[in-house]
């Protein structure tokens, strides 16, 4: 195989009680890419379309995890990558995720798929590390293992594949403001309460045993942040009251898509999905803030290779 066109999906990270290591992946949402071998060595970005992002390998989030794998595992040819955006940098589900995935995914399937899909998960942090100053696994490891994951650790890597509950459907509301995922770290405390750690180890742990059990009344009071969604919460329009409106609607669970300022909403099942879409879009549209909407279902394959 010369080249690969396949489909690199959004995503939520922290999902409430899940800050640097909870996320979980989209369906209808995401970039679309192309990665094919050359006869020159290296790495080149011939095209993107959609955004304005360089298209220096070095400055660039595909370029810097391909060329994290290759240092893994040298050829004596290269690669050329085009993306072509559908998720908006700075929108908070994941779009350096998307394109530092993508193009481990796509190189490692030219290769004859040397690397698992864990081990890629280390090379596309590489490239999320120069969107967002740090090597985060929570976008990318949904993305690349699709469905709902969860980073034990990064230092040794161990991501754990979660169960998708078969009703769990996401809304997805991005306001289209735009927030960097450096500035949004900024702001978060250093430090945190015994007390409220205590809470969130807690409502972690049940968030997980509430997926095995499909227990959708104990995810309901698992999903909640008292660590990070008091500060970053403050940088997003009406964000109490849309998580009034989604709660009034019948969603079992609100919070903030990674950094912010996309928003999530989890519900049991397609009909209530739209009947929170609707209140949060009757909510959004009261501000004047242009947005998108999105319902997905949890996407439990990930990348998904686009047939010819």
């Amino acid at each position: 195989m010369e080249e690969i066109n396949f489909f690199s999906p959004a995503s939520v990270a922290n999902v409430s009680c899940g800050f640097d290591v909870l996320g979980f992946c989209l369906d209808p949402i995401g970039d679309e890419m192309v990665v094919r071998r050359t006869v020159a060595p290296g790495v080149k970005i011939s095209k993107i379309e959609g955004q304005d992002l360089p298209f220096d390998v070095k400055k660039n989030v595909a370029g810097v995890a391909a060329e994290a794998l290759l240092k893994e595992f040298p050829v004596d040819f290269g690669f050329e990558i085009e993306i072509y955006k559908k998720i908006k940098a700075g929108s908070g589900i994941g779009s350096s995720a998307a394109s530092a995935a993508g193009s481990v995914y796509g190189i490692n399937e030219l290769l004859g798929r040397p690397f698992t899909a864990h081990e890629l998960v280390s090379f596309a942090m590489e490239g999320e590390s120069v969107a967002c100053g740090a090597a985060h696994a929570d976008n990318v490891a949904p993305v690349l293992l699709g469905g709902i994951t969860l980073v034990r650790s990064t230092a040794p890597l161990e991501v754990i594949k979660l169960p998708s509950p078969s009703e769990l459907t996401a809304v997805i509301l991005h306001p289209k403001i735009e927030l960097k995922t450096l500035h949004a770290r900024e702001i978060l405390k250093k430090n945190v309460s015994m007390e409220k750690a205590v809470q969130q180890w807690g409502n972690l742990g049940a968030f997980v045993s509430a997926l095995y059990q499909e227990d959708y009344e104990l995810m309901s009071r698992s999903l909640k942040d008292g660590i990070v969604e008091p500060m970053r919460s403050l940088l997003i329009p009406n964000f109490e009251n849309l998580k009034k409106a989604s709660k009034d609607a019948g969603a079992i669970g609100f919070g903030i898509s990674g950094s912010g300022p996309s928003v999530f909403a989890l519900t049991q099942g397609l009909k209530t999905a739209k009947e929170v879409a609707e209140a949060l879009k009757k909510n959004i549209s009261s501000i004047g803030i242009d947005f998108e909407l999105h319902i997905s279902n949890i996407n439990n394959q990930g990348i998904k290779v686009i047939a010819d």
